[in-house]
């Protein structure tokens, strides 16, 4: 997705959460009408609002006017907070070779695939990955299962150079790579 398409995004989903918000902050008297109005064109949706009719709805068209509500509500919320992730950015695709004409990205469930393939391949039973994009490359953390009879230490050490090794030869960059031992198993 591009950037304007996160901006245009951004915005919709704030106009979606700021109009009902801006709406009650006015309705309980945080701030005055008439500054809402100088700033945002209230009247307008005041006059408006004013002119539905709540008395000519029956109990059902309430409910299912609810009900949307809380769902655009929803939507908003959910457009917003995919677009603000907090903590670590998410991996999305890699430019692996950009020489002209042989131009090749692999996605971040492709390197995930690949790094949970090197974790087993070294002896671990399951592995959980979480990519995300360092700047210029990779950051990868690792969780791991391991058998009840192996030395955890080693197995750590050796998942994480495998991974490691397993990227760099697919010329995919990694920065970082973090293994821990979650769970032993049965």
């Amino acid at each position: 997705m591009n950037a304007l398409n996160r901006i245009v995004m951004i915005l919709i989903s704030l106009l979606l959460l700021a109009v009902p918000v801006l709406l009650l902050i006015v309705h309980y008297g945080v701030i005055s009408p008439q500054l809402a109005d100088q700033y945002t064109g209230y009247s307008v949706a005041v006059d408006f609002l004013g002119s539905l009719s709540v008395a000519n709805l029956d109990s059902r068209a309430l409910i299912i006017a609810a009900i949307i509500g809380v769902l655009v509500a929803l939507v908003a919320l959910l457009l917003l907070l995919r677009e603000l992730t907090f903590g670590r950015v998410v991996s999305r695709n890699t430019v692996v070779d950009d020489s002209p004409g042989a131009e090749t990205l692999i996605t971040a469930s492709a390197v995930k695939a690949l790094s949970e393939g090197a974790a087993r391949e070294m002896g671990a039973t399951s592995s959980s990955i979480t990519l995300s994009r360092g700047r210029p490359a990779y950051e990868i953390v690792c969780g791991i299962t391991a058998p009840s009879s192996s030395n955890y230490t080693e197995l750590a050490t050796r998942v994480r150079e495998n991974i490691r090794k397993a990227l760099e030869s697919q010329n995919i960059p990694v920065k970082n790579v973090e293994v821990t031992v979650r769970r032993i198993a049965s």
